[in-house]
């Protein structure tokens, strides 16, 4: 099969797990491992394996197979580390998610919104898999839970650099994650918030309009609710992006994972009505070194223009200058004494730049805003997709882009990250 390409097959191992334990497994670098689901049940990350088939996993993965009742497990391939543990907190995230469950009943019965769960926390804590796990369970029960990210490090719902948000209709496929066919994403254009922390907040505020607007629209989705997953940066700016993050999202439940300090700061700042609550990470979280988190997004970009396991076949094409416009978002502050009167030094923080294209342009990732035109509020407009700059010709006025879809590009103003990709496919 070409699948199993990559796949050591004379290394099977077999597992038996007892109810309510853990086999937690990493794949080594340059390998591939194949799980197989042999006998009785079990879930990744709130996801049922299904015994038909078998779950490919890419070097590098690290997976927690959970089961409640029992099961037997296959693994086949090269592992970097495999055991198996009784030590999980699934009994706390699965009653969490049951008084989730409780609040988005009430919330049918009184025709009010549904519950808004901010997940925060430390750097590789997991809050991403606990809000996946909160999500798969979610819509295992039919819901239509929608996941806000706006930890702009990793790109839950794009590629790094933005924020967006995504309505979770059937659970994350356990290999390949949820299905981000159709997300609302914003141009952030930086990995961490420090990097325009007006612009990180006036992007989180447009996504609470935006999804307030989609829970008047639509019932399902407003007593559904909504989990969202925070950036690692939890002190000093950071925390004041938490709390406003609370504030425009009217947050109900704010789940602090492994951080006590955090838990009782936000305990004394936020309003009596919200509900703070102190959780353990899991003991199978893997703390990463600041390389693999820069691999984690490249793989990230490279996943966005040729899919997972390099499905897609991305187009190159020229683009002349004078048919689009690209911006970068926020100007250098200027000095008090060179403001025009009465304008606020933050003001520069959100505005538009005109960028002249350049050779220094290769390599950066642009995003295609959807404003038609300049009279539109282009910063707080969502984006259509993303272009890589593969080559910059002055001479003939023209830069050649990697795009995830053919010409004619559906709209013309461009907005530079901060971000560069090297395609060496």
């Amino acid at each position: 099969k070409s699948e199993e390409k990559g796949i050591d097959l004379t290394i099977v191992q077999d597992y038996k797990l007892a109810k309510d334990n853990e086999l937690r497994f990493e794949v080594e670098p340059n390998e591939r491992v194949k799980l197989d689901l042999v006998d009785g049940s079990a879930e990744i990350f709130g996801t049922e394996l299904v015994r038909s088939r078998s779950y490919i996993f890419e070097s590098g993965a690290k997976i927690a197979v959970f089961t409640w009742f029992g099961c037997s497990v296959k693994l086949t391939g090269k592992l970097e580390a495999c055991y198996v543990s009784k030590d999980t907190p699934m009994v706390i995230y699965l009653n969490t998610h049951a008084a989730v469950e409780q609040l988005r009943k009430t919330a049918e019965q009184e025709d009010i919104r549904g519950p808004r769960i901010l997940v925060v926390g430390a750097q590789d804590v997991g809050k991403s898999t606990v809000c996946r796990l909160l999500l798969n369970y979610a819509v295992r029960l039919g819901r239509k839970t929608t996941l806000v990210d706006i930890d702009v490090g990793q790109g839950g719902v794009a590629i790094p650099g933005t924020v967006g948000a995504l309505t979770v209709e059937r659970p994350a496929d356990p290999v390949d994650g949820f299905d981000l066919k159709v997300p609302l994403v914003y141009n952030f254009g930086h990995t961490s918030p420090n990097g325009n922390i007006k612009l990180y907040e006036t992007l989180i505020s447009r996504l609470a309009d935006v999804f307030n607007a989609k829970c008047d629209f639509n019932s399902q989705i407003k007593y559904s609710g909504c989990i969202i997953n925070t950036c690692g940066w939890i002190k000093g700016q950071g925390y004041q992006c938490i709390l406003h993050t609370a504030q425009s999202f009217e947050a109900d439940v704010v789940l602090v994972l492994d951080s006590e300090r955090l838990y009782n700061d936000l305990k004394r700042d936020l309003p009596d009505f919200v509900n703070v609550i102190l959780q353990p990470k899991s003991p199978g979280v893997v703390e990463r070194p600041r390389e693999s988190r820069r691999d984690a997004r490249d793989e990230r970009v490279k996943e966005y223009f040729y899919g997972p396991r390099k499905i897609y076949f991305p187009h190159v094409f020229d683009i002349k200058f004078s048919d689009v416009n690209i911006f970068k978002i926020g100007a250098p502050a200027l000095p008090d004494s060179c403001l025009p009167l009465g304008m606020e030094q933050e003001n520069t923080q959100t505005k538009l730049v005109p960028v002249i294209p350049g050779r220094d342009l290769t390599h950066h990732i642009l995003s295609l805003s959807m404003a038609e035109s300049l009279e539109e509020n282009v910063v707080e407009t969502n984006v259509a997709g993303f272009v890589v700059v593969t080559h910059v010709d002055t001479d003939r006025q023209v830069f050649s882009v990697l795009s995830p879809a053919p010409r004619p590009l559906p709209r013309n103003y461009f907005l530079i990250m901060d971000i560069r990709f090297i395609d060496i496919h």
